[in-house]
This record gives structure tokens, C-alpha cells and sequence, in this order.
């Protein structure tokens, strides 16, 4: 009896010791306005997730991008990542207040490394603000720069790792929406950040083939492995399940910015399935605008080639007509 209740006792502690801390999200973010140059808003709000761990929310009404962004904050450096829509400290002062949250050692301020989910513009614009400052190195947003900061030799295949200090953050390839998107995986928190690869609103595939072979990797990487909460680049639905209007600046009753392991895991069927077009789920929306827009424009064709028939067709009719009444 002793004997196995020494083992369920060191089994729990292992399932404990497993898991990583809580942390809070016990938030309700700026909503921004449908007239922002009348309505109350704040550029950029901070939370604390914990004593070492911050979100910050681009406010719609600065941008209707309203991105995402975390700090994380290890023992020698902390880490950024994406710096948003707004490269102006003035309209955005995101360099000024990540450089108020970060810890001092022996006097000066932990070194700080500024990376990014991917290059596009809306996630890297801030970067201007941390340029000149010392200390900080910002990974750099093309391909070839991703692959060698990391040493991912085998792009998109392998892991890197990325060691804060007391905090090891795992770094996952993930194209399929961006060529260069990677993923963030935190041992500390257990949180999994996912810019734009996963997020509650609208997930657009650049690459079909890409995104299913990153879709099965993460889910793989995640499978056996804590995952607190799935934190994306936006957030575009509301509670209902609805999706905000492309570039509005409002974001009434917004759902709350956590997606789950299960949603991971869900990710590669939903991709197998997706038809190449449009294809709603309970957290996300599947899109290929470009394909979209192709089929949008054969529509267009064929309706016009279709009307040009049509009008040859009654003209020539027309023409018989009157040569058989002069007849």
C-alpha cells in the first residue's frame, strides 16, 4: 500500500510539476471607436499575464490592424515579439514603454531581442523605434535573416531554441501564411504564440501545401507538451462568431483573444478540408483572397462574355428582322 501510493504521489507531482504556473488573462481590451477622432481610446494598453510575461494591444482606433504583442522576460535578456502597425513613437510610444517594463541588472536595462512571426508590415513597423537603441538586437525580418538568427539549417524542418536566462522559448517554423512565419512556444508559460498562422478570426492561406505540412508540425511539437493558451496576432470576431468588417476601427463585444491546444491539434483536418476558397469554423474563418479574387474575376468574365452573346444574338435577330420588313 505504501508502495503505490509513493508512486501516485510522485505521478502527481511529475502531472505538477508538468504544468506550468497560472497566469492572467483577466482582461477586457480597448475596444477602440466607430469614430475615433470623437471616441475615448489609448494608444497601446499593457497587461500583465505575470511578474515576467506582458501582452500589449495596438488600439484599433491607431490601428484597425489592432495588433498583438508580447514581451517575455528572462533572467539575461527578454524577448519582444512583433512590434506592430505604427513605426511613429508619437502616435505609438510601443519602444518607450517596453524599455519602463523591463527589468535593470547591475545598473542597466536586460538586453532586449526584437523578433517577429513574420514580415509583413503590420507586425514589424515599430521596428524603427528600437533601431538606434542599445542593446537591442532585432532579428531580422527576410528569410535568409530568420533561418540564420535561429540556425534553422533545415527550414522549414527543425526546432530552435532561444534561451532567455532561466527561460527557454522554442522557435517553430510556420509558412503558409507568410514564407518566413515561425511560431513561439514558452517552456515558462506554457503560452504558444501564433501571430497570424493561428488567431480567432480570419486565417489567409498564401500557401495550401506550406500551411498543412506547418499545421501537422506544430501540432506534432505541442502534442505531448503543456500549452496554457494559443495567443494570435488579432482578434476579429466577436462573442457571436462574427467577424469585424475589414479595417474597422470598433471592435464592439469582442471574444476573448485565447484559442486552445485542442485547436492546435484540430488545425491539420481543418486544412485538409479547406476547399482552396472560404471555409467558416467555430474560431477562425479559412481564406485564399487571392483565390478569391480570381474567381471573382472569371465570374466577371464569364458574365460578360455571356452578356456579349447575348447582345450579338438579339443584334442579329434585330438585323433579320428589318431585312425581312424591307423584303
Amino acid at each position: 500500500m505504501k508502495t503505490w501510493m509513493a508512486v501516485v504521489l510522485a505521478a502527481l507531482m511529475a502531472t505538477a510539476k508538468a504544468q506550468p504556473p497560472p497566469g492572467n488573462l483577466d482582461v477586457r481590451w480597448d475596444e477602440g471607436a466607430a469614430d475615433c477622432a470623437t471616441g475615448q481610446w489609448t494608444p497601446l494598453q499593457v497587461h500583465a499575464f505575470d511578474q515576467r510575461t506582458f501582452i500589449l494591444r495596438q488600439s484599433p482606433c491607431a490601428s484597425f490592424e489592432a495588433n498583438f504583442l508580447y514581451l517575455l522576460v528572462g533572467n539575461e535578456r527578454a524577448l519582444l515579439v512583433d512590434t506592430g502597425a505604427i513605426a511613429d513613437a508619437k502616435r505609438m510610444p510601443l519602444a518607450q514603454r517596453v524599455l519602463e517594463l523591463l527589468p535593470t541588472r547591475n545598473g542597466a536595462r536586460l538586453p532586449l531581442v526584437v523578433a517577429h512571426t513574420h514580415s509583413h508590415s503590420d507586425h514589424r513597423e515599430g521596428d524603427a523605434q528600437f533601431a538606434s537603441l542599445p542593446e537591442v538586437r532585432i532579428v531580422p525580418a527576410d528569410l535568409d535573416g530568420v533561418r540564420r538568427f535561429y540556425g534553422l539549417d533545415r527550414w522549414p524542418d527543425g526546432v530552435a531554441q532561444l534561451d532567455l536566462g532561466g527561460r527557454v522559448v522554442h522557435v517553430l517554423p510556420a509558412p503558409g501564411h507568410n514564407p518566413n512565419h515561425v511560431v513561439f512556444h514558452d517552456d515558462s508559460t506554457g503560452l504558444l504564440l501564433t501571430g497570424d498562422f493561428l488567431l480567432p478570426g480570419r486565417l489567409t492561406v498564401d500557401d495550401a501545401d506550406a500551411f498543412k505540412a506547418s499545421a501537422s508540425r506544430i501540432a506534432a511539437f505541442v502534442n505531448d507538451r503543456p500549452v496554457s493558451h494559443v495567443l494570435g496576432g488579432h482578434v476579429e470576431h466577436d462573442r457571436e462568431g462574427h467577424l469585424y468588417p475589414h479595417g474597422a476601427t470598433h471592435h464592439p463585444d469582442e471574444r476573448p483573444l485565447p484559442l486552445t491546444k485542442a485547436e492546435v491539434l484540430a488545425l491539420p483536418q481543418a486544412l485538409d478540408d479547406f476547399n482552396g476558397f472560404y471555409a467558416s469554423h467555430p474560431s477562425f474563418v479559412l481564406t485564399n483572397p487571392l483565390r478569391n479574387v480570381a474567381a471573382v474575376a472569371i465570374g466577371v468574365l464569364v458574365l460578360l462574355a455571356l452578356a456579349i452573346w447575348l447582345l450579338v444574338r438579339w443584334m442579329r435577330r434585330l438585323r433579320r428582322a428589318r431585312t425581312a420588313k424591307a423584303g
